[in-house]
C-alpha cells in the first residue's frame, strides 16, 4: 500500500476529477458502493473498474472496490488526462411547446427525461434537446450546463417547465421563483389516507448523511435549507390520497422528502419507499392490483400541474395548465374502479 501512495505521488500525469469527503456520519461502506451512491449516473461496474486501474484515491492512497469508506475520508477520482468542460451536445429530441415567444417558451416535459446533463450521463437531455432547437440560450452563474433552466423537475417527474431564452428573462423569472411571486402546483399520489384536508409542512431539507442519493428532513434546523410545502387533498380513496402541493421553496426533491417524513411517501417512489405496499389488505387479489398499477406507472407518481408567473417582458401574469400524463391517470382510474368495486361488495355483503 505504502509502494501505491508513492506511485500517486510521484505520477505527475495524474489528473483529479472528482474530489469527495466523506460525511462525519458516514456509515462504512465498499467505495464502489459510496460511489455509485455519489455519482447515480456512473455504473457500479465501471466505478470498480477505475478502481482496479488505480483511478480511485482515499486520502493520499490508490485503494481497490473493496476499501471500506470511513467518516472523514477524502475521495478522489484521478484519471490520466486533464478534466475538460462538458461538451454541450446538440440533439434533435421532440420537445412538447406549450407556448413560446421570443422571450420564453413553456414545455411539458415527459417521463425518463433528465433535465440537465451530468457525470456519466451527457447526452437525451433536455438541455441538448434546447440547445438542438433554440441557439445561445442563457446561463445562470453557477449553472454550468444548464443554459435557459429556471428550475428543474426530476427524471420522472413529469409536467410543465419554463424556459428562458434571453439573459434579462432567466435573471427576472430565477428572481421571481426566489420571491416565491410564481406559482407552482403539483398532483402526486402518496400513500395513506392523510388526516386534514390541507395544511403546511415545514421542514429543513438536506442530502441524507447515510444515503447521498437522497435527501432527509432535519425538524431542528440547524442541518440544510428551509423548505416549505403546502398541500391539499383532492380525493381520498382509503388506501392512498391524491393530494395537491404547492411550493413555496423549491428544494431538491422537496415533495418527495417532505411526503416520506410526514408518513406518505409518493406512490412508487422508489428512492423513498414507496415502491411497496404500505397500506391495504393481505389478500391476494389486492396485492396483484398494486403489482399492476406499479407496472402501469413504474415511477414516482408526480406531476407538475400548473404554473404561473409574470413574463418578463410584458408584465403579463401567466398561467400554464397541463393534464395528468397517461401512466398516472390510467393508475387513478383503477384506483376509482377499485374503490366503487369494494362499495358495491359491502353493499351486498350488508
Amino acid at each position: 500500500m505504502q509502494e501505491d501512495k508513492e506511485e500517486f505521488e510521484e505520477n505527475e500525469e495524474l489528473f483529479e476529477h472528482y474530489k469527495i469527503i466523506a460525511d462525519k456520519g458516514q456509515a462504512v461502506l465498499r467505495i464502489d458502493k459510496f460511489l455509485s451512491d455519489r455519482l447515480p449516473n456512473s455504473s457500479r461496474n465501471k466505478i470498480q473498474q477505475a478502481a482496479h486501474a488505480g483511478n480511485v484515491v482515499v486520502n493520499g492512497v490508490v485503494v481497490k472496490p473493496n476499501y471500506k469508506v470511513k467518516p472523514m475520508d477524502e475521495v478522489s477520482i484521478v484519471m490520466p488526462y486533464p478534466p475538460r468542460e462538458t461538451e454541450l451536445i446538440p440533439e434533435n429530441i421532440p420537445l412538447d411547446i406549450v407556448f413560446e415567444d421570443d422571450t420564453l417558451l413553456v414545455l411539458n416535459k415527459p417521463s425518463e427525461m433528465v433535465v440537465h446533463p451530468g457525470f456519466g450521463n451527457q447526452s437525451g437531455t433536455l438541455v441538448n434537446a434546447l440547445i438542438y432547437h433554440f441557439q445561445n440560450l442563457p446561463e445562470a452563474d453557477g449553472s454550468e450546463n444548464r443554459p435557459g433552466l429556471v428550475h428543474r423537475l426530476d427524471k420522472n417527474t413529469t409536467g410543465i417547465m419554463v424556459i428562458a431564452k434571453t439573459e434579462h428573462a432567466l435573471t427576472h423569472l430565477a428572481k421571481q421563483f426566489y420571491d416565491r411571486t410564481s406559482d407552482r402546483r403539483y398532483q402526486a399520489l402518496v400513500w395513506g389516507d392523510i388526516k386534514e384536508d390541507e395544511g403546511k409542512i415545514e421542514g429543513n431539507i438536506w442530502r441524507s448523511l447515510k444515503n447521498r442519493k437522497i435527501m432527509d428532513v432535519f425538524p431542528e434546523g440547524d442541518i440544510g435549507k428551509t423548505a416549505i410545502t403546502n398541500f391539499k387533498v383532492l380525493k381520498r380513496f382509503g388506501y392512498v390520497t391524491l393530494v395537491e402541493y404547492k411550493l413555496d421553496t423549491g428544494r431538491t426533491h422537496q415533495i418527495r422528502v417532505h411526503s416520506k417524513w410526514t408518513g406518505h411517501p409518493l406512490f412508487n417512489d422508489a428512492d423513498y419507499g414507496g415502491d411497496r405496499i404500505l397500506k391495504g389488505t393481505s389478500f391476494t387479489k389486492y396485492k396483484q392490483f398494486i403489482d399492476n398499477c406499479f407496472q402501469l406507472l413504474p415511477r414516482q407518481a408526480l406531476h407538475a400541474k400548473t404554473l404561473s408567473f409574470t413574463h418578463p417582458k410584458t408584465g403579463e401574469r401567466m398561467e400554464f395548465d397541463s393534464e395528468l400524463p397517461a401512466d398516472m391517470q390510467a393508475v387513478l382510474d383503477k384506483w376509482d374502479r377499485y374503490i366503487m368495486g369494494r362499495e358495491i361488495e359491502m353493499e351486498e355483503e350488508a
